[in-house]
């Protein structure tokens, strides 16, 4: 990128151009987030618009080369897109979990026909995926999975559960951890990738504390999971009993996904938010105004521990530290939502407060501290690995 300014300059004019206003207003409901998938659809023609826009310019994986869906753009560039897309509020034009997760997977692992193949799916929202880890008896301690995927020459049968399985009821397809060799626990894992429609495969949705949720059980019986899908299309990621090693790179950005929801590089700081709500209480604006410097310093530390890690310079721990941070900064800003919502801020259904939606999204908040591994795991693990702690 040769004059960032200039760049910026052109990603402005081409927002006003093409992002509908309706598209620029805060997400009220489930229905206002465009996942993608076979069974998709649109809940409004600006959506639409806003989506086929984004994908035909390479916007919904800016960063991906051109080759799988992408844009092309530098880690620069992409800052840049980011930055001017939320000075106006722009929604996301596709969210995936394919995007956020098995996406980076694939282009560090993958063979070159899975990236043209699920790629560029996963770029043009034409699949929404899943992930399959988590168990009922191994949470974060993933080694101990009893999933078992039964070797029969050209596939596999598996049989298992897994729980906490994240949309798991409107997911195409699953990335799933297997264990294929039961006699070493950590070599003895493959990532794969099957579909959700096979023969053998039951979701069930958990309902959590907030009065709804996306996470499911997820049942396997006798499911047939093809070693290939045609020509350098495995239906596994990396090599066979190897699947730890992309578990963990694809932990790693789950970890920042989930990190970014403390971030402050939202255009509106949450006091001037909630100065709406009318006269606060002194001492709950200054907490509100700690809150969004400590906000914008969690962002600053993020865009440096991003720069470090494309550089190969980041430490392999730094996820555990963003996701941690911005699990804690997520939480701090709910309960300050709460707070200056007073007693209408625990109001459950009616249409003033959109069906008790800061209630309720207060109550999602808890479950960041266990999904994509508890706050106590990623203390562990900076203790030990970034402050070299003594173990117990």
């Amino acid at each position: 990128m040769s004059d960032p300014e200039a760049f910026r300059a052109e990603v402005r004019d081409w927002l006003e151009a093409n992002c509908p206003p309706e598209m620029r207003e805060p997400v009220r409901d489930e229905g206002d987030v465009y996942w993608g998938g076979r069974n998709a659809s649109f809940k409004s023609e600006a959506q639409k618009a806003w989506f086929e826009t984004c994908r035909d310019k390479g916007y919904t994986v800016p960063d991906w080369p051109k080759e799988y869906g992408g844009a092309g753009l530098s880690a620069a560039e992409a800052k840049i897109l980011r930055q001017e897309m939320a000075r106006i509020n722009a929604r996301p034009p596709l969210s995936s979990f394919g995007i956020w997760m098995l996406g980076p997977a694939l282009l560090h692992f993958g063979t070159e026909g899975q990236k043209q193949k699920f790629l560029n799916e996963i770029a043009r929202g034409e699949i929404r995926w899943c992930q399959g880890y988590s168990e009922p008896g191994s949470g974060s301690d993933l080694v101990s999975m009893q999933t078992f995927g039964e070797d029969k020459g050209d596939h596999w049968v598996v049989n298992g559960q897994k729980i906490w399985t994240s949309y798991a009821d409107e997911a195409d397809w699953i990335f799933c951890l297997v264990r294929t060799d039961k006699e070493n626990k950590y070599q003895g894992i493959t990532f794969m990738l099957f579909d959700m429609e096979n023969q053998g495969v039951d979701t069930k949705p958990i309902k959590l504390i907030s009065g709804n949720s996306p996470f499911c059980e997820t049942f396997f019986d006798d499911v047939n999971v093809p070693k290939s899908y045609g020509e350098d299309i495995p239906g596994y990621v990396g090599e066979i009993n190897r699947g730890w090693d992309v578990a963990k790179y694809l932990l790693g950005h789950e970890r920042e996904m989930i990190s970014g929801t403390g971030g402050g590089d939202r255009a509106t700081s949450l006091g001037a938010a909630t100065s709406r709500q009318g006269e606060l209480d002194p001492v709950l604006r200054a907490e509100m105004a700690l809150f969004d410097v400590d906000a914008l310093s969690f962002t600053a530390m993020s865009e440096k521990f991003m720069d470090e890690l494309k550089a190969g310079k980041g430490h392999p721990a730094q996820p555990n530290m963003l996701k941690y941070a911005g699990t804690e900064l997520n939480k701090r800003r709910h309960e300050l939502i709460m707070a200056a919502g007073g007693s209408q801020a625990l109001e459950w259904e009616s249409e003033e407060t959109s069906g008790g939606k800061p209630a309720r999204s207060w109550l999602r908040t808890k479950a960041n501290s266990i999904e994509g591994g508890t706050s106590e795991v990623m203390l562990n693990v900076i203790a030990k690995r970034i402050l070299d702690l003594p173990g117990a």
